[in-house]
């Protein structure tokens, strides 16, 4: 039996990660990834200029440090590009007249999009935690607010960005990800 031939010892197979295709592509496209995780075009774009990223543990700090020089404006635009977590399929019709009008006296209060970074909550989890933030933030002052809500936020655009780029799936997956279209 012939085989064909095989690579030589010195130069292993290797398909480009995630972060090598994001490294190289054009800025236009890497931005517009990020678009997608970040909802901020300043933070989008400072992450872009500062390409390329050795691991995605640089990334995400570069993420990160981004996140503390965001302006009011550029907050208000992460935060316009969020959308509530979704629930559970089964959750039952109360909890979720409780969460709506609990998302209603949020956004009356603060002017956005209540936002909380779900991590590994279990999925039947997910409401009591919502619930939970939500009416403890309801007590925050705004400034105090804008602070938690760029930590969330910070929060949520590193899961998104972790998981992009370590080739998991799509920024626009969290648990937190903007419906299509929005």
């Amino acid at each position: 039996m012939t085989r064909g031939p095989t690579l030589p010892a010195d130069r292993p197979s290797r398909l480009p990660s995630p972060l090598d295709a994001f490294n190289a592509a054009p800025a236009g496209q890497a931005g517009a990834l990020l678009m997608q995780c970040l909802h901020s075009l300043r933070w989008a774009r400072r992450i872009t200029e500062h390409r390329p990223y050795p691991d995605v543990d640089s990334l995400l700090a570069a993420a990160d440090e981004a996140t503390y020089d965001l302006s009011p404006g550029d907050l208000t635009e992460a935060l316009a590009g969020e959308c509530l977590p979704e629930l559970p399929e089964d959750t039952y019709s109360a909890a979720h007249t409780a969460l709506t009008a609990a998302h209603a006296a949020y956004e009356a209060r603060f002017g956005h999009v209540f936002v909380i970074f779900l991590g590994d909550t279990p999925p039947t989890e997910s409401l009591d935690r919502v619930l939970e933030g939500i009416r403890s933030r309801l007590t925050n002052d705004p400034e105090e607010e804008r602070i938690t809500a760029a930590e969330e936020l910070r929060r949520l655009a590193g899961g998104r960005l972790a998981e992009k780029l370590r080739g998991a799936g799509n920024c626009a997956t969290s648990p937190n990800a903007p419906a299509p279209g929005k």
